[in-house]
């Protein structure tokens, strides 16, 4: 579905019924937003009733459907955008490790893909660039599904063959599942040693300072702290330098990001 316009809400509400006998967790999402008009929370450990559902669409009957993603709905998602590098990072990752599984795939609207994978169990929280332009996200976390609006205009739609129904969500690669638990355990850190020092060239020094920000402030850095070793890794490290004000801006929207994935409601890919 691309063009402007809403989807039907007889459609939507199909989906959301159709994802709910799926066993996945769903909300409404305020139409061209990533953002559910309703508190959210309690959706991250329970799934609503088909009355809930009515309920919903009957006050916004414009809206979009978002899953809930976690042990909630069994499922993890992949969110890989191309806009700060993602398919880049995607090429790399294959590189050393194998093509991703065939699994339920979703095309955002906005350039980006989704990748649902079974839930491997236990807690896996949401991360914030996982690599540059990837985030993942797991329990507490949610994610716009299809045929919701993207805010470009276009709409979130299957990939041909990758749909409920055509497929089941794979598990979730080995590799990836090793990478995401042993960077929660702080492993991995000669990959963030050798980009620290290395510095980059034109052209990803936005997706690197977006993905250091996100990794300093997964370990707890304050955002002001994270930005000035930022500025001051921009002004040595990067080739050249990107201006002060753009490095601001790009450590601000990952901070937004953070808060909003980590703790708050609404923030969804």
């Amino acid at each position: 579905m691309t063009g402007a316009g809403l989807p039907g809400r007889r459609l939507v509400v199909d989906a959301a019924l159709d994802y709910l006998r799926r066993g996945w967790s769903v909300v409404p999402v305020t139409p061209g937003s990533k953002h559910p008009p309703i508190p959210w929370q309690p959706f991250q450990h329970r799934r609503p009733t088909p009355a809930e559902i009515g309920s919903w669409y009957r006050a916004w009957p414009d809206a979009g459907v978002g899953v809930v993603t976690g042990a909630v709905s069994g499922l993890v998602v992949l969110d890989v955008d191309p806009a700060h590098g993602g398919q880049a990072s995607l090429g790399r990752w294959e590189g050393a490790h194998g093509p991703l599984p065939a699994t339920l795939e979703v095309e955002t609207g906005g350039g980006g893909r989704h990748f649902y994978f079974r839930h491997p169990g236990g807690v896996v929280r949401n991360r914030v660039a996982l690599a540059p332009g990837i985030d993942l996200r797991g329990d507490g976390g949610m994610v716009v599904a299809p045929p919701s609006r993207h805010p470009s205009g276009r709409f979130y739609a299957w990939v041909a063959g990758r749909h409920p129904g055509a497929i089941d969500p794979a598990p979730l690669p080995p590799w990836l599942g090793r990478m995401v638990q042993g960077q929660r355990r702080g492993h991995g850190l000669e990959h963030w040693r050798e980009l620290v020092r290395r510095g980059v060239e034109e052209g990803t020094r936005n997706s690197t300072i977006a993905s250091l920000a996100g990794h300093l402030l997964w370990h707890g850095v304050d955002p002001e702290v994270a930005l000035e070793l930022l500025l001051a890794w921009n002004r040595v490290r990067c080739r050249p330098p990107l201006p002060d004000a753009e490095v601001a801006r790009t450590v601000a929207s990952i901070a937004r990001l953070h808060e909003g994935r980590e703790e708050g409601p609404g923030a969804a890919p």
